[in-house]
């Protein structure tokens, strides 16, 4: 029983969105569901590469993520792959994430979908556009710490 509330098991992790956005805030929130997409979840058949988030009428949806049908049930019962799932945040995150994101003109971008105590929950993150020099200056950053790192290593 114990094990289960400590529980937290990265599903799937969106690597690429810190290389393409810069980061600035993350927000953890819960996702409305389907029986076949939970299970589909808990066999680690999701994508969260192309997905991004969207506030409309005052609710967050979470839009363009992946998560693969379950095989073990018949195709009736099963959910559409990329189909529009709404996110499920506090009103005063939400209050916040609108004027954020209307005013600034941000990204919300998933960066994980982890399992915490036995719900499915997503990290969500307000993010901004890096241009190419930003990326370029990011990757020249990370090269010169690995290279201090070796050097500190050796001596």
């Amino acid at each position: 029983m114990s094990d289960k509330n400590e529980g937290y098991k990265v599903i799937s992790d969106n690597r690429q969105a810190r290389y393409l956005y810069e980061i600035l805030e993350t927000y953890e929130a819960g996702i409305e569901l389907t029986g076949t997409e939970v299970k589909s979840i808990r066999a680690g058949k999701v994508n969260l590469q192309d997905g991004y988030a969207l506030l409309r009428n005052g609710e967050a949806w979470l839009i363009n993520v992946h998560i693969s049908p379950y095989t073990a049930s018949g195709q009736y019962f099963n959910h559409e792959p990329r189909r529009t799932r709404k996110l499920l945040l506090h009103r005063k995150e939400l209050r916040k994430l609108i004027g954020t994101v209307e005013q600034q003109g941000l990204t919300l971008i998933p960066l994980k979908m982890y399992l915490k105590r036995g719900w499915v929950k997503v990290s969500i993150a307000l993010g901004k556009g890096k241009k190419l020099h930003d990326k370029r200056e990011d990757l020249k950053r990370r090269q010169d710490q690995r290279d201090i790192q070796r050097a500190m290593k050796n001596y």
